[in-house]
């Protein structure tokens, strides 16, 4: 199927991109890998007037580890600069590992970062990896600059906290404490290409002394409209020493926390069964790179 009719408008600035987006509104959709959005617009469930092309924009490609702040990664960034990235296999490997269980070679080389998390997709992989480490986005717009906690910016299935005239300009993550681990698990729907069936993150801070667990997260995908924080999940293991039977209380209260829907990649129930297997490999996962 061919490409809806539309206006290509290549800009050099992220201002220049902010004007753009607040001129056309709704009708304006930015690309910079494009591996999302052509899709959309060849199925027809997205035909925007016009398309902003972000790829000109220098600086916007880093990825940076900044002492103060942490890693910093720039929203034209793809999926393989970060992976091949010398600090984010020393200090964030587990975000490494959950970016290259997105799509093929192919894609990872062209899709960023930032356009995953844009997609709001409820199986985006970048999401509750991103999540669980604490990260943030800065966000651009013709009114200036802000910060939104990575949690609060999925607000529905497809639907950002950005306004019309903004785009995503970075994603950051803060240092890892000390006696900290993480990790994403996620089970494919049929091959190491697909979507995520279901997949869950976790990151513990761990008391080196008595093993006991001082902080947890957990985030699921697939498991509702959006990437969603297991809290109650995360009571069953805060203050108290991880055992197999606890974290296997953990998988199952974060499955009952899930709202999953069927679909022809899997049924409700196998997604509901699947994010306790899911959650309990990523429990323990997170809980042996913590020490």
């Amino acid at each position: 199927m061919s490409l809806p009719k539309f206006d290509y408008i290549g800009v050099e600035t992220v201002g220049e991109a902010c004007r753009q987006l607040a001129k056309y509104k709704k009708g304006a959709r930015l690309v910079a890998g494009g591996t999302d959005l052509l899709i959309k617009m060849k199925e027809r469930e997205a035909i925007p007037k016009v398309v902003i092309g972000i790829k000109g924009i220098k600086g916007l490609d880093k990825v940076v580890y900044d002492r103060a702040e942490g890693l910093r990664i720039g929203a034209l960034a793809t999926h393989k600069d970060v992976i091949d990235s010398g600090v984010v296999k020393r200090r964030y490997a587990s975000v490494a590992e959950a970016l290259e269980t997105i799509g093929t070679v192919q894609i990872r080389n062209m899709a960023t970062v930032a356009g995953n998390l844009c997609t709001a997709a409820p199986s985006a992989d970048s999401a509750p990896i991103l999540m669980v480490l604490g990260a943030r986005v800065k966000i651009a717009g013709v009114g200036g600059e802000r910060e939104l906690a990575l949690d609060k910016f999925f607000k529905a299935a497809g639907k950002t906290a950005l306004k019309t005239d903004e785009m995503l300009t970075e994603i950051v993550v803060p240092n890892e404490k000390q006696h900290s681990g993480s990790k994403y698990e996620k089970l494919f729907a049929r091959t190491s290409v697909d979507l995520a069936c279901v997949g869950s993150a976790a990151w513990v801070l761990v008391n080196p002394k008595n093993k006991v667990i001082r902080d947890v997260r957990i985030v699921l995908a697939t498991a509702g409209p959006v990437p969603m924080r297991a809290k109650k999940a995360e009571r069953v293991l805060k203050g108290k020493v991880a055992t197999d039977e606890l974290i296997r209380e953990a998988g199952e209260v974060a499955s009952q926390e899930a709202k999953p829907r069927g679909s022809f990649r899997a049924s409700k129930e196998y997604r509901t069964e699947m994010l306790q297997v899911m959650t309990r490999r990523a429990v323990k996962g997170a809980l042996e790179r913590a020490g």
